[in-house]
């Protein structure tokens, strides 16, 4: 008799770079699938190592780990990791794309963790400094071709991506962290230009995709991750993709038009979202995990299951290949440049 949980629906953080008597409680949560990791659980390569152990340990069943290593502006673990260029950086050295998302990936999985939060498909359009320079480029097309290739080193090293923030927070000034932007395009323009580097992506076999905590009035009343319209009309019917949907943080205030936390996670869940991120908020966690029901989605479960990483060795054997060195090398070179 298989006792092992199911991989839940709700991914949370943690407190510190050790995991507390209350954080094994609420990752032991048959509700539980993910952690996501910030710079305040990483010290060095040894301890994160040594926490993503324990937090897998801790489950009685699969579990992600998972945290943002996009490069430039986010890139959570720094000390003892390659430092990563943002990604409009790539406009001006195309041909190391590939070879910066295998070392991202890389670095990661011999640390333990399954995937980042990457690569950003959002276009930059000039107006949101959210996003800015985390863009690969204004043209859609740039955006999409230089995304793609760091994807495809993500691939290479065992890694499967995230591409975000579906369908495009970069027409938006406002930060959705601190507010509910809104985006008054009509979907034509939309389609012409912020969804190319998804629909590239998603041919391509993407695994997953975060949607952005904006509202597109034209389109729905509600933020693209709240909507069926968004996330099962256009993005799995339309645009045919049979990965993961991860919602962006519940705890930001571009979600707060929803309701109340166990509202905000019923609602993603309705809309198509696979896994809802409930972070920096331990209470906001415990009510979602708590309010959401406890049943098994096979569907869900496959999709997510396909973003565990495939196991590296050890960082310091990483750190010995040919590879790595040459890697390494190179984009330190292009991020003193």
């Amino acid at each position: 008799m298989n006792n092992k949980l199911a991989i839940g629906p709700v991914m949370i953080d943690i407190e510190g770079q050790t995991l507390t008597s209350y954080d094994r409680e609420k990752i032991a949560h048959p509700n539980t699938g993910a952690v996501i990791l910030f710079a305040r659980n990483y010290y060095d390569r040894q301890q994160v190592s040594t926490l993503t152990q324990d937090i897998k340990s801790v489950r009685n069943g699969p579990i992600l780990i998972a945290v943002d290593q996009e490069g430039g502006r986010v890139q959570r673990f720094q000390e003892g990791f390659t430092y990563l260029p943002s990604a409009l950086t790539y406009l001006d050295n195309p041909d190391c794309i590939q070879s910066a998302g295998w070392l991202m990936a890389s670095e990661l999985l011999a640390v333990g963790v399954d995937f980042s939060f990457a690569p950003v498909l959002d276009v930059d359009c000039g107006v949101s400094q959210i996003i800015g320079d985390r863009s690969f480029s204004p043209d859609p097309e740039q955006a999409a071709e230089l995304a793609s290739r760091f994807r495809k080193g993500m691939n290479l090293a065992g890694m499967s991506a995230v591409g975000k923030h579906f369908p495009g927070h970069g027409a938006v000034a406002l930060d959705s962290h601190l507010t509910l932007p809104s985006d008054p395009r009509n979907l034509d323009d939309i389609r012409k230009k912020d969804l190319l580097p998804f629909k590239r992506l998603i041919a391509e076999g993407l695994e997953g995709i975060m949607p952005a905590h904006v509202v597109y009035p034209e389109i729905d009343s509600q933020p693209a991750g709240f909507s069926q319209i968004w996330i099962e009309q256009i993005l799995r019917t339309e645009l045919g993709f049979d990965g993961a949907v991860f919602s962006d943080d519940l705890s930001m205030e571009g979600a707060a038009c929803v309701g109340d936390f166990a509202e905000r996670g019923r609602v993603a869940q309705q809309a198509g979202c696979d896994m809802i991120l409930v972070c920096n908020n331990p209470n906001a966690a415990e009510q979602v995990l708590d309010a959401t029901p406890i049943k098994q989605n096979d569907i869900r479960e496959q999709r997510l299951l396909q973003m565990l990483g495939k196991p590296l060795s050890d960082f310091d054997h990483l750190c010995k290949t040919e590879k790595w060195q040459q890697v390494s090398s190179q984009l330190n070179h292009i991020t003193a440049a």
